[in-house]
């Protein structure tokens, strides 16, 4: 009897120690994870969080409107770049200087204009127009961005969690990351297009304004009058001119969320092994913590918007308002496309990319930052 409750008791305590040692398994990277019991609190706790729809959109909004801010400049730099009105001026200033189209040159030497003259005209602007032209748009900008980064980061957020749940038991995977991308996209491009229609017409229109020197030759007195006047010509289809562009552009949101995903499913696993490890967190790993999920987002935006710039492109062209005749030098998508490569060249489908790429690697970087902050002071997880 003695024995047998001997050998009752170590067989007890021998359970106790497995159900504790007991691997857990992690939503995020979808793997088991050996942990002690404190650990395995703690990560319960992070797992097992309340979810919350409003707080992707509260913190989607908050991110989009703090990068917005602290990018304008570029932003305006990258617009003005893009638009035909000042691929005109460029090409006028080459051929003064004896300098052939872009067409004629080499990759690298083409590339290598691009990137001075980016810089020339981005030093240029608060010469001639003052600093406050580096902002100039930005009110229109956060009437676009702070939608658009609400519903796109709120319709990621939330579609990837009901997918998961209900066509994947629960658990996060590839594919699910991509069809909650695409569905973002989608539901993104089709709600803000008015927004971003405006908001390129008003700022190149005040743009040629300045340059012929003159306000009344300013074709749109505010945003309202805007919407009137292309209502009026176009129709309603007309607030959604640079749809198609904006659909073709969610080859590259959907890229960039998974590759984020990707980049914190590394993390994740990493974070895991040094739990496992048991060893104590070097300076190192601490400062991949801190700054690797911004790393993955900045990394994230670099490559997706480097393969898919020329979308960006012709979304541009497409928004701009039509000719002085009433005709539309852009009709669709292939036309714009075809038009820019035989007229222009290859290297005008890459216009602006110098500023793009210096707004929108740190943009992302800082509107993750503040999406995944914004959430973990909601109580919640991305």
């Amino acid at each position: 009897m003695t024995y047998s409750t001997h050998s009752n008791a170590a067989h007890a305590k021998e359970a106790e120690a497995r159900r504790v040692s007991l691997p857990l398994q992690s939503r995020e990277i979808g793997g088991l994870v050996p942990t002690d019991r404190s650990e395995a609190k703690k990560l319960f706790a992070q797992t097992s969080l309340t979810p919350k729809p409003w707080a992707h959109f509260l913190a989607g909004g908050l991110g989009g409107m703090t990068s917005a801010t602290l990018t304008s400049p570029l932003d305006v730099l990258k617009t003005r770049l893009q638009s035909d009105f000042y691929q005109g001026q460029i090409a006028a200033s080459r051929q003064a200087r004896g300098i052939p189209p872009p067409a004629q040159l080499g990759y690298l030497r083409s590339g290598l204009l691009h990137f001075t003259e980016t810089f020339q005209i981005l030093f240029s602007i608060h010469k001639v127009e003052g600093w406050r032209a580096l902002f100039k748009g930005l009110g229109p900008n956060l009437t676009g961005v702070v939608p658009a980064r609400a519903i796109n980061f709120s319709a990621y957020g939330n579609g990837k969690r009901i997918i998961s749940d209900y066509f994947n038991d629960g658990k996060e995977a590839p594919w699910v990351h991509i069809c909650a991308a695409v569905n973002a996209g989608i539901v993104t491009g089709t709600a803000t297009n008015p927004i971003w229609l405006v908001k390129t017409r008003l700022q190149l229109d005040k743009s040629r304004a300045e340059k012929a020197g003159s306000t009344s030759a300013r074709q749109y007195r505010s945003s309202f009058d805007c919407i009137r006047q292309t209502v009026r010509s176009e129709g309603l289809k007309g607030l959604y001119r640079g749809l198609t562009a904006s659909y073709l552009g969610v080859t590259e949101s959907t890229l960039q969320w998974f590759l984020y995903e990707q980049g914190k499913l590394y993390l994740g696993r990493r974070e895991a092994h040094l739990i496992a490890s048991g060893r104590d967190p070097t300076t190192w790993d601490r400062a991949v913590d801190w700054g690797g999920k911004v790393g993955a987002a900045g990394s994230a935006k670099f490559f997706a918007a480097i393969l898919t710039y020329p979308h960006e492109v012709v979304r541009t062209r497409m928004r701009q308002a039509p000719l002085q005749d009433g005709r539309l030098k852009y009709t669709g998508l292939v036309q714009c496309f075809s038009s820019i490569w035989k007229g222009e060249g290859m290297a005008s489908l890459y216009g602006g990319l110098t500023p793009h790429m210096l707004r929108v690697v740190p943009s992302a970087a800082i509107m993750f930052g503040m999406y995944e902050f914004v959430l973990r002071l909601c109580g919640t997880q991305a």
